[in-house]
């Protein structure tokens, strides 16, 4: 595989990487936890990975109706992968002190997104070309953006709500995995070529509804005051 098409993989994780780094205004989290979850996101893969391909011999991605194909594109996509990501999320940023606004619940869910993004990006890649990672740069990895942002956002939640912790958590498993279904069900039906536009209208309402997560977050950011008296300030908490 050339060097290009490995930056042409890459590139888009990385922008997207970069951009909520960049939004996340009144105190950035440092680079070491940001790439531990980066790295987190790549080594989900390998379930969703192995899952997919049970699945797949058991003759679930097998072209039928569109009752199938939704139920593969819940259980055989958008489930395994979304899972995967929930776990490292929880199991890592989630318990640590630097975790400390609900801003960076979409932060690190997004990181981890980017993580499994661009993995598969890599192997989709050595498969496929430069065509497909072009289409992908547009469609799906800032579909693994919105998905962390929704996910995050609940997250973020629940971490400073106790009594709704739980709660809060599963939603934010439930509505990522949902959205996620929907998007995949939309592009992997092959009956209606005209129901594939509405994978693109899915994606465009996800990032409008994530730019409004976000910045509902940003205003309830405890860190806001100090950024205005001592600007943009880096954690530097332990991993």
């Amino acid at each position: 595989m050339s060097i290009l098409l490995i930056l042409v993989a890459i590139v888009p994780g990385l922008v997207i990487s970069y951009y909520i780094f960049y939004i996340d205004k009144y105190e950035r989290e440092s680079f070491l936890p940001l790439a531990i979850c980066f790295l987190l996101g790549i080594l989900a893969t390998f379930p969703a990975l192995w899952a997919q391909e049970y699945l797949d011999s058991l003759g679930f991605d097998e072209v039928g109706s569109l009752l199938r194909t939704f139920v593969y594109a819940l259980v055989g996509v958008a489930l395994v992968e979304e899972i995967g990501k929930f776990i490292c999320l929880v199991a890592y940023p989630y318990h640590r002190p630097f975790f400390n606004e609900p801003l960076d619940g979409i932060v690190y869910s997004v990181m981890i997104g980017m993580g499994f993004a661009t993995f598969e990006n890599i192997l989709y890649a050595q498969s496929f070309g430069i065509e497909t990672i072009l289409v992908r740069a547009i469609t799906a990895v800032p579909a693994h953006g919105v998905f962390g942002v929704i996910m995050g956002y609940f997250v973020g939640l629940a971490k400073f709500d106790a009594d709704r912790k739980y709660w809060l958590l599963f939603q934010g498993l439930l509505f990522s995995v949902t959205l996620h279904a929907i998007y995949d069900f939309f592009l992997l039906q092959q009956i209606y070529e005209g129901l594939m536009g509405l994978a693109l209208l899915c994606l465009a309402l996800g990032i409008s509804l994530s730019r409004r997560l976000i910045k509902s977050h940003l205003e309830i950011s405890p860190f806001q005051n100090e950024d205005e008296i001592a600007g943009v300030t880096t954690k530097h908490d332990e991993i």
